[in-house]
Parts: C-alpha cells; structure tokens; sequence
C-alpha cells in the first residue's frame, strides 16, 4: 500500500505530465502558422520540422487543417485526464493524513493529564481539532500540488521556450525573480496576522460553547443583554483582524496583479520589435505570448500558496500543542491489578496538594481506610473532599505523600487497571445522548439484563426508566438534559454499582435526590456491606449517618474522625453543622406544616 509521501508524488507527477500536454497546445498553432501557412524564406527550424514531421508532413497539413484542431482537442483531453489523476491522488494522500490527526487528537486527548484539560478552554481545544485541522487539510489538498503546478508550468516549458527563441524566453522571465521574492516579503509579514486571527476565532468559538453549554444560568440571572454585549465585543475583535488580513491581501494582489502584466507587457514589446526586425516569426511570437499567459499566472499563485502555508503553519502549530501534551500513561511498568483479590483497603500518608502554583488544597492529610468499610468525608466546600478523590483515581499526582490500595503503591498501579476496580459517581453526573440501556452499559458493557435491572432497582431508578414510553431505550438528550437532576444521579449510581468495584465512590451523588429516595438507595446499599469499600462526599449529613467512620475536613486538613454519634458528643465542626442542618430541617418542617394562606 502507497504511503502519503509517494501518493502525493503521482499527483505531482500526474500535474507535471498534464503541465507539458497544456504546453503542447500552443505549439501547434505555431508550427502551423510558422511551418506551412506563414513559411519563412529559410523554412523551418529543426525543431519545427521535428514537429511538423510528428504530424503527418507539410504536404499533409496543408490539405488537412483540421487534424490541427483535433490534435488540440486530443492534447486538452489528455491535460484534463492527467489533471483529474492528480486530483484524486492527492485528495487521497491528504484524507489519509487527516484522518490520522484527527484520530492521534482525539486519542491525545483521552490520555492528557488532567490539569492540562483544566487550564484549556473547551471552545479552544474544539477549534485546534476542527477549524485548525481543517486549514491543514485545505492546505495539504489544494496548495501543496499548487505549488507543484507552479514549478511545473515553468520548468516544463523553458526547453521547448529556448528551443524557439533563448531572447524571447529572457524576456518572458526577467521579472519571475522579483514576484516570487515578493511573495516571500509577503508570507513573512501575513504569518502573524493569520495566527491573531485563529485566536480570535478560537475566542469565539469558546464564548459560543460555554454561552451554550451555561444558557440555563443566564436566562435564570437575565444575563442575555450582557452575554450578548461580551460576544459582540469578541466578534468585533474578530472582525477588525479579519479586516486587517483582507488590506494586506488587497495590497498583495493588486501589487502582484501589476508585476505580472509588466512581465506580459515586457515579452509584448520585445516580441513585437524582434518580429519588426524579422528576428522572431508571428506563430513563435504568438506562442510565448500564450506561454507566459499560462505560467505567470501560477508563478503569481506562490503568495497566495505562501499566504496558505502561513495560516497552515499556524494551524499545525496549534494542533501539534496538543499532540505534544505528554500522555497519562504508564507504560510497561504499570502494575495490572487482580480484581478477585483486592479488598479494597485504602492508606493515605502524609498526602498534600496543590494546583499549579495556588495554596495546598490538601495538607499532610493521613488516614486509613478498611476494605469492605463505608466511610464519609465531611466539610464545607473547598476543605479538599473531591481532591481526595481525583487523587485516588490518579486524575492527579499528590506534590508530597503516598497512597497505597491494598497495599500497593498507587503510583505504581497501571491507571486503566486502577480506575476498572473503582467506580466513581461524580457531583456533576455526566449522561451521553444515548438509550438509557447504553449509558448503563458503559459500567459494563458485559452485563446482563438481570445485573442491570438489579443496579438500576438499588439506585432506585428502575420505576421511573419503566416509567417512560421506550423503558431502557427510551434516548436522553445531550447531557441528560431531559432527565431531572436526581434521575441523573440515580442514573450515574447505577452505571457505578453495575461495574460492581472493589471502591466505589459516591461523591456529592446524593444531593439532588428527595430523603425518601435517598434513603431508599443508603437503605440498599447498606445490604451490600462489606461487598465493596464505600466512599461517601456529602455535604448533607443525613447521607453520611450510617458509615463505619466519618472523616471531617476543614482547610485541607482531617480535623476529627469517627462515627456519627461519637461525632455528635463532641464540640466541633460537625457538630455544628449538624445543628444547622437540623435546624433548617425543622424550620422547613414547621413552615410546610403552618398555615401560608
């Protein structure tokens, strides 16, 4: 099979062949008028005769002008099938090449580092695997056999230009040198307008995605004045660089335009004195004017074809920013867990944590945790209870400190092999548009239809899926969206319980369902004790009642352990909000039951 590189050579070299048949053409005009309408008195040249001989002899052209014509139709019929050959070669190079970056994106992507996902914009990432792979593949299918076309339509014809007149072909190229060294000029002053112009765009692009992705909250603030006042002002900026890159544009062609008929003026007028001194014949003098016709116009091309390269170059740039992200991989060395013999124990020690350059969020936190036990994690927002777990399933490194599952070093642990045995309910449960079948599948694809309904019954959402018109292949929308927020936890906890891990983490996955309904879940869960290790984050305490051991969390720091009630005797963070909690509780309980008439 062809690689890239050799496809893209048959389609240069299909240009190449289809260049010399364009350039054939005006030949036989030439010769015609030259060799027998028009014969000088010394005849023809050599190259000439050459020539006439090739088409069946003077005698014969003279009583058969119109095998001319046909060899001119045969000429462009052959141009245009070799033209063609080019095309598909190098449209087929080039969606080769394409695809495979978008492929090697997406799966760069997958395998990021966190933290890198974190300080990128969404709408940027989109654009360096959209709009920017598509400036390349534009580039790649169109330009690079372009360019190609232009060193062919004036290579192929200086010989046979020379063979007719060396003068007339001075003439016809003296100014070559100064359009392409302006088209260089030229690509290094468009290069960085191109580039602010794709970050503009990107910039859009973003606004647009997270206007989007965030519509519910702005409506719900009537934020859409403002939103729309930030989005102008982006498209404005967009549009004065665009501006900005058309001016240069106009400048280049219009001064381009202007050196390439000085070029066609120069061979007119030496042309015109060469035929008036008799040093040139008029089917000659027609073929160059033919000639530099044909290849000025592509050798003009080169700054547009630079101009490209340019945008491409800044496009390629952007992508291979990506490609160069290393990858969250482990390598050989990664250890593969055996799932049936894990218990599920988990040991923090000394563990603390930053982001970048910002305070720790964790701070020399140690803890043990039993496999097979339930534990709780505790405390107002920020005190480090989500970071716990991102570094339990290596989204992130810890700066200082080890953690250990079963004894084993995490970093050691090979991630995918990691994050199999853990199952995760995230605060923000993310559902695909798909069935609900196929979203619960992805706990595991494996599962049968007893195991799903099973896991779906214990996160209390089998009612409400059979509920629905099409039961489990009833499709929800992006997101979810269509699914209330507690049917999207109960969702996401099902998908969890269905890979029936050694760890399974239920971090916040409560807070948007009803007490009966969360009861309900603990209730079912609590029969499962022992099956699997159990993380529980909450912020509602009523959640967190049952576990073997609560950790409470405040600054980054584990600042009390133990059980609810042990918790509750002592003064302390959690017995405070406890009784904030419950007395929010009783307030409710009174306002639901008093008279609001």
């Amino acid at each position: 099979m062809m690689r890239e590189p050799r496809i893209y050579a048959v389609a240069i070299g299909a240009m190449v062949v289809s260049s010399l048949f364009l350039y054939l053409m005006p030949l036989v005009p030439q010769v015609i008028i030259d060799g027998v309408l028009l014969p000088s008195e010394g005849g023809p040249t050599e190259f000439e005769d050459f020539l006439l001989s090739l088409m069946g002899g003077v005698d014969f052209l003279r009583g058969n002008l119109w095998w001319p014509a046909v060899l001119i139709l045969l000429l462009s019929a052959a141009a245009g099938l070799f033209a063609y050959f080019r095309g598909v070669y190098a449209a087929k190079a080039t969606e080769r090449i394409i695809q495979r970056m978008r492929n090697d994106l997406y799966r760069r992507l997958q395998r990021v580092p966190l933290n890198f996902i974190d300080r990128s914009e969404t709408g940027d990432l989109i654009q360096r695997c959209t709009s920017d792979v598509d400036t390349v593949r534009i580039f790649l299918s169109a330009q690079v056999v372009e360019m190609g076309r232009a060193v062919a339509m004036l290579i192929v014809p200086l010989p046979i230009m020379l063979l007719v007149s060396p003068l007339m072909t001075l003439a016809s190229v003296v100014l070559l040198p100064f359009i392409v060294l302006f088209a260089v000029f030229y690509f290094k002053r468009i290069r960085s307008t191109f580039l602010r112009v794709d970050e503009a765009e990107a910039d859009l692009t973003s606004k647009i995605q997270e206007n989007v992705m965030g519509i519910r909250v702005v409506r719900a603030f009537a934020q859409q004045a403002q939103e729309t006042g930030s989005f102008d002002h982006r498209n404005a900026t967009h549009r004065d660089l665009d501006n900005k890159l058309y001016r240069v544009l106009a400048w280049f062609w219009s001064t381009s335009d202007l050196m390439c008929m000085a070029q066609k003026l120069i061979v007119l007028g030496v042309g015109l004195w060469l035929l008036f001194t008799s040093q040139l014949e008029a089917g000659a003098f027609f073929f160059f004017l033919t000639a530099v016709g044909m290849f000025v116009w592509p050798i003009r091309q080169m700054g547009r074809i630079l101009a490209e390269l340019g945008k491409a170059q800044v496009a390629l740039g952007r992508i291979q920013y990506v490609l160069g992200q290393s990858e969250e991989t482990d390598g050989e060395s990664g250890l593969v867990l055996d799932a049936a013999s894990l218990s599920g124990s988990i040991v923090f020690r000394n563990v603390t944590f930053s982001h970048a350059e910002s305070a720790p969020v964790l701070l020399d936190v140690s803890f043990e945790i039993p496999g097979g036990s339930t534990i709780a994690l505790v405390g107002p927002s920020g005190c480090g209870k989500s970071t716990i777990i991102n570094l339990l399933m290596r989204f992130y490194q810890p700066d200082e400190g080890k953690i250990h599952l079963d004894g084993i070093d995490l970093s050691s642990i090979d991630r995918t092999s990691l994050r199999s045995n853990l199952s995760v309910v995230l605060q923000e449960p993310f559902l695909y548009s798909r069935s609900l079948l196929d979203n619960l599948a992805m706990g595991r694809s494996s599962a049968g239809e007893v195991e799903i309904v099973e896991a779906a019954s214990i996160a209390a959402i089998h009612d409400s899926i059979m509920g629905f018109d099409d039961g489990y292949s009833t499709v929800v929308g992006e997101r979810g969206m269509t699914l209330s927020g507690g049917q999207r936890q109960r969702m996401s906890i099902a998908r969890a319980l269905l890979r029936d891990p050694a760890v399974l983490v239920l971090d916040d996955a409560l807070s948007a369902v009803d007490t009966n309904t969360e009861r309900a879940i603990l209730s079912a869960l609590q029969q499962r004790h022992h099956r699997h290790t159990t993380i529980i984050v909450a912020h509602r305490l009523t959640t967190v009642m049952q576990a073997d051991e609560i950790f409470v969390l405040d600054k980054g720091r584990i600042i009390d352990r133990g059980s609810h009630h042990e918790l509750l005797k002592r003064e302390g963070l959690y017995q405070r909000l406890w009784e904030i909690q419950h007395e929010g509780m009783d307030a409710i309980t009174e306002l639901g039951g008093g008279d609001l008439s």
